[in-house]
């Protein structure tokens, strides 16, 4: 069984804050140097923020000799304009480059990118 994923992070409880707004998600456990956020109830999936030392924010595109990014989370959005507002407001930036017309790349407070993806079949 999946349980879910674990990001690095300089601040792990900023970060599961973030993601718990992006989401609409519960925080639903802090101790120090990890914070997990948790699908509503019966949903079993969790993300888990762990402290790390000396982390590095990947960069987007990956240059050569920079932190590549290892993962990255993608969400599908029934309006990417409005899912995008809302995630700057989160604290989330919006990359320069942007590859795709009905993706946005976006950064997470702590640098990780991830993508906001406009869900055409809805």
């Amino acid at each position: 069984m999946w349980w879910g994923a674990a990001i690095e992070a300089p601040d792990p409880p900023a970060l599961a804050t973030f993601y718990a707004g992006l989401l609409g998600w519960p925080v639903v456990h802090t101790e120090p140097g990890t914070a997990v956020v948790g699908a509503p109830p019966g949903g079993g999936t969790f993300l888990v923020f762990q402290q790390a030392a000396g982390y590095r924010a990947p960069v987007w595109p990956p240059a050569e000799g920079r932190q590549r990014p290892m993962m990255h989370f993608d969400f599908q959005v029934g309006d990417l304009d409005e899912a995008v507002a809302d995630a700057v407001e989160l604290g989330a930036t919006v990359a320069e480059f942007q590859p795709k017309e009905n993706v946005r790349t976006l950064f997470d407070p702590a640098g990780h990118p991830f993508c906001l993806c406009l869900d055409t079949d809805g």
